[in-house]
């Protein structure tokens, strides 16, 4: 599928480039050289004096100030024809002109659509092409001095010439139709060739817009997103109904935020976790015993955690002591033969012995932790 990169420029041979219809105008016109104008028209028309030449505009828009706006209609009353095929016209211009045009910038997916000249006497075929419809029309109340020339799939208008003066303002909202992707599809090149049919007779001159096509490009360029693509919080800002409804849409989520977002429910108290209290009532416990000077007791539950322990870690049965147990944990635990030897005498002598002073407590637990460090 082509690409919607539409420059409209003569030099572009690209899908949407206007190669062939430049070619093309030079084959029906070859008396003419074909003036390549790069000037705002109200400029233009300073310089000329024609009474029967014919001005060709074909750009993405067509965007005027009040002096171009006054050119162009002095221009056509002079008796001049001026062909402009743009997808959106200067407003100013068609309410001169007592027309308006239903503008649909976002692209239409159903990928068809065909569009046909009208003749009063003989009936033309349809020519279609397989790309984004051609959407845009003219809608006027005022048939005297318009003539509808063209339609779309829909037999909406959107060709029209309006008799100014001596002269013919020939206007068409949708410029695809002169690109090179619609020429080159089957016979599609005498929907230009009946289209500027209605131009009149032979021009003295011709004049090729190339002013309003670069203009409209940089216009197109500002205004769209960095990556190109349409402007769409442009389109939709462009219509009221899309505008009101955008804005309607980002008040309502604001009261959303502001009120939806508070809180539902009490506050759930924050619960304190739980602390472990294992060390704190190991130590309770042992000056508990210390306070009553029972030694025994503290030397017994020492030697039992400590037997436990060797279990455990070591996988040995502390139920006989003897040299080739003393040796195995050595070697296994890394302690030194004799200070494991200095340990069990220790533990001996507290189960041997009805009473165990301070002295012969810490010294247990002096060499309980040494082991333990080890």
């Amino acid at each position: 599928m082509p690409a919607l990169n539409e420059t409209f420029s003569k030099a572009d041979r690209a899908p949407f480039g206007t190669y062939i219809a430049y070619r093309q105008l030079e084959n029906m016109f070859s008396r003419n050289n074909i003036k390549n104008e790069k000037r705002a028209f109200d400029k233009t028309w300073n310089d000329i004096s024609d009474t029967a030449s014919l001005y060709v505009c074909i750009t993405p828009g067509l965007y005027l100030n009040e002096d171009e706006k006054k050119a162009m209609l002095d221009y056509v009353y002079a008796g001049n024809s001026l062909f402009i095929a743009a997808s959106y016209i200067d407003e100013a211009l068609l309410k001169e002109i007592g027309c308006n045009e239903n503008y649909y910038p976002i692209p239409y997916y159903d990928f068809y659509d065909s569009m046909r000249i009208t003749k009063t006497i003989l009936q033309e075929p349809s020519f279609s092409y397989y790309y984004l419809p051609f959407k845009n029309s003219f809608y006027f109340k005022d048939s005297v001095f318009t003539k509808v020339l063209g339609v779309n799939e829909k037999q909406q208008a959107n060709f029209i010439l309006f008799f100014h003066g001596k002269g013919k303002l020939i206007l068409h909202c949708d410029p695809r139709a002169f690109s090179n992707y619609f020429l080159l599809k089957q016979d599609n090149y005498k929907y230009m060739q009946t289209a500027f049919g209605y131009t009149g007779s032979y021009p003295d001159h011709l004049y090729w817009d190339d002013y309003y096509r670069k203009l409209s490009s940089r216009r197109s360029r500002n205004s769209n997103s960095d990556d190109g693509g349409f402007s769409t919080f442009g389109a939709i800002m462009k219509y009221p109904p899309l505008a009101a409804a955008f804005w309607l849409s980002i008040l309502l989520l604001a009261l959303y935020i502001l009120f939806g977002g508070k809180r539902r429910q009490r506050i759930v108290d924050k619960t304190k976790s739980n602390e472990n209290t294992s060390v704190t009532f190991t130590e309770t416990i042992g000056r508990l015993y210390l306070q009553k000077k029972d030694n025994k007791n503290i030397a017994e539950k020492m030697t039992t955690y400590f037997n436990e322990h060797v279990r455990n870690n070591y996988f040995l049965n502390t139920n006989v002591i003897n040299d080739e147990f003393i040796t195995t944990l050595s070697r296994k635990s890394g302690v030194e033969k004799n200070r494991v030897e200095s340990l069990y005498r220790a533990i001996s002598h507290v189960h041997n012995n009805a009473v165990v002073d301070d002295y012969q407590l810490l010294s247990l637990n002096e060499q309980i932790q040494h082991f333990y460090k080890k």
